[in-house]
């Protein structure tokens, strides 16, 4: 299509995302963990209805952020309703700004404001960049991140050779794609600082390890970071908080838990323990991640073995809360962590995979 049209691969790509948004494309996962595309019964007509910009004008991105300072009141939201991730997985938009939080991240995309997420793990930020932003390209930051991560590095090829591998952060810029920094404060504050001119106005970096190369940001590339307050080892520096002119606290929606059909007497142990850590008086609470987590056990082990697996899940220290907390709004007798008991007797064992007539009550 890039060679057919006479555009960079980049600019082709962010207009058949923009088409996926509308509904008026289709996106497949293609090989090697490259989404394809197909056109559906909506994209003949958007092809009928098709804006080009004139020669010499601002991208699109930046022509739609320049419209948007004109406008005092905000459009209807185009996006309430579920949306179906990359990896089959419905989210559930929450409100932001008076818009669903997919919206609202898509209009700072086009702005070209960074956005950092903070919030406890399993509250759902990585779920909500990944819906808001199809063609997201993603770093799993830990303390072992390097800068070779984060740009690309030499590694051996099949030949025996060494050639140079670009890193996700110049696929993202040279693609215009948006990139996700998870858990960007357990990165050194060294190796973040070589994402930082591609943030800034330069919107360039320089690959000193491939000859010193400067590499360019397309249009559409974005950078959106999560953090993770309170883990160990999790800083967030000033040098990285003042990149990013909008941080946004994410916590777990308990009413969107209850509307999924979590036992509700345990989306309330939740919130309890939630307003405990709130006072200061817990450092543990379950949030989404875990509910979820819960309702797919209990489905599985029973009620009684999914809430023996939600003290076990919580921090040593907090699981005394934990099990009080199950005991008075449950109303179990006991509780303690999901544990191995006794050996079963011989008689009682079945082979692994076999299943028991319900009509002959026996082995098959």
């Amino acid at each position: 299509m890039a060679r057919q049209l006479g555009h960079s691969h980049g600019a082709v790509r962010n207009a058949t995302f923009t088409l996926v948004r509308r509904g008026e494309a289709d996106q497949d996962q293609g090989g090697a963990g490259q989404p394809s595309f197909r056109a559906n019964a909506k994209t003949a007509a958007a092809a009928r209805t098709a804006v080009i910009s004139p020669p010499g004008t601002h991208a699109p991105r930046a022509q739609a952020a320049a419209a948007r300072t004109t406008i005092t009141a905000a459009p209807t939201p185009k996006q309430t309703g579920p949306i179906r991730r990359a990896g089959g997985q419905l989210y559930h938009p929450r409100e932001l700004a008076d818009l669903p939080d997919v919206e609202a991240l898509n209009r700072l995309r086009d702005a070209d404001v960074p956005v950092l997420l903070y919030g406890p793990p399993g509250t759902g930020k990585t779920s909500l960049v990944e819906a808001a932003f199809p063609d997201l390209v993603t770093v799993a930051g830990d303390g072992d991140t390097t800068v070779g991560d984060l740009i690309g590095e030499y590694t051996q090829a099949d030949s025996g050779g060494y050639e140079f591998q670009y890193g996700p952060l110049v696929t993202a810029m040279t693609e215009g794609r948006a990139l996700l920094i998870d858990d960007a404060t357990l990165i050194s504050p060294m190796v973040l600082a070589a994402l930082y001119p591609a943030m800034d106005g330069r919107r360039q970096i320089q690959v000193k390890a491939h000859k010193g190369e400067t590499i360019k940001a397309e249009p559409g590339f974005y950078v959106v970071a999560g953090h993770n307050p309170g883990v160990h080892g999790a800083v967030l520096t000033e040098a990285l908080s003042s990149r990013f002119s909008v941080q946004i606290q994410i916590g777990t929606d308990y009413d969107l838990a209850t509307a999924l059909k979590i036992d509700s007497r345990v989306v309330r142990v939740a919130r309890h323990l939630a307003h405990q850590v709130e006072l200061g008086e817990l450092g543990w609470a379950p949030q989404l991640r875990e509910l979820l987590s819960y309702q797919r056990t209990e489905a599985v082990l029973g009620t009684k073995a999914a809430l023996a697996n939600l003290v076990g899940i919580a921090p040593a220290e907090d699981r005394d809360a934990v099990a009080a907390a199950i005991i008075k709004t449950v109303g179990v007798p006991t509780i303690a962590p999901l544990t191995l008991g006794k050996q079963l007797p011989a008689s009682a064992r079945r082979p692994p995979g076999s299943t028991v007539s319900a009509h002959r009550g026996r082995s098959r």
